[in-house]
């Protein structure tokens, strides 16, 4: 194996924090992984990675040795690309991932519109209900609704969503409608695995307002949760894109509005390090102005 590629090899397992994550990432077998970086240790003559039974972690001299690995490989890619013209035309597979619902209603046109106008980029959409590691399932763009961690990931804000709660009016005709959130206690609660499936439900604006809940019905998808609301069983806590037809249509009404949280963030987001490819490039361009005149979502801060 060429240094180069024994480079890659090591910032690839660095970044997954094992070698098994590095090996799938790369369609390499672990032992192969392995031995390259053994290899690349040898030939520099230190220790770069402390090897555990479950995970790896860089030594200091490896810490430094990955940024300089980090460049050099930007460098050789900016190159390749440059010299092929993939700055300059969008080509290849480009995956995006967004979470199930959001995805389908609001990033697949995105990804439909993109396809028209660039026919030599083939997309894969990954929607699932989780937070995904981007660079070990392979994902060249992503939607994120949440605060962001700190992480290698570039990201543009394109607006936000509040967590609302929702109850059906032939409910609120049975029950009467919560005047504050310890009321919560006194309803029947739907809970979903999809969103905020947490014993404790917090209110206001710096979320200091804490009420514990025990749920009457847990739905392991926010289809399921939202039509159990519909049918008039309990009181749901979603995201406003989320039951914004359901309000607009009157099957469900908004409680406790002004109790609500700060609003959730949404961003577009992709993985940082060197100059973005074309089919990045022009996604990301696409997704940020296509989100940011979303109707379901709030603008984004100046």
């Amino acid at each position: 194996m060429d240094r180069w590629q024994a480079m890659r090899v090591f910032v690839r397992t660095a970044e997954c924090g094992s070698f098994t994550g590095a090996a799938r990432g790369l369609g390499m077998s672990p032992p192969a992984v392995t031995r390259a970086v053994a290899a690349l240790e040898e030939t520099i003559g230190t220790r770069l990675l402390q090897r555990t039974t479950r995970s790896v972690r860089l030594t200091e001299a490896g810490q430094r040795y990955l940024e300089d690995c980090r460049r050099i490989l930007s460098d050789i890619e900016e190159a390749e690309a440059a010299a092929a013209g993939s700055y300059a035309t969008p080509t290849g597979t480009l995956t995006v991932t967004a979470s199930v619902q959001f995805g389908r209603l609001h990033v697949l046109p995105v990804m439909t519109e993109y396809m028209a106008r660039h026919p030599g980029v083939t997309l894969r959409a990954l929607f699932v209900d989780r937070v995904i590691n981007m660079l070990e399932e392979g994902a060249d763009v992503g939607i994120r609704i949440g605060h962001l961690p700190d992480s290698g990931l570039m990201a543009a804000r394109v607006g936000s969503v509040r967590r609302v709660l929702c109850a059906a009016p032939a409910y609120l005709a049975r029950h009467g409608a919560p005047a504050a959130p310890r009321d919560l206690r006194d309803h029947a609660v739907i809970g979903s695995t999809g969103i905020d499936l947490l014993p404790e439900w917090r209110f206001g604006p710096e979320r200091r307002t804490v009420v514990s809940l025990r749920p009457r019905l847990v739905c392991n998808t926010v289809d399921a949760a939202l039509e159990a609301a519909l049918g008039g069983h309990g009181i749901v806590r979603l995201l406003s894109y989320q039951v914004a037809p359901a309000l607009a249509e009157g099957g469900l009404a908004l409680l406790l509005e002004e109790h609500e949280e700060p609003p959730v963030p949404v961003h577009v987001v992709h993985l940082g390090g060197g100059r973005p490819s074309a089919k990045i490039r022009t996604f990301v361009d696409l997704a940020v102005e296509r989100l940011r005149g979303n109707r379901f979502l709030q603008p984004a801060p100046p």
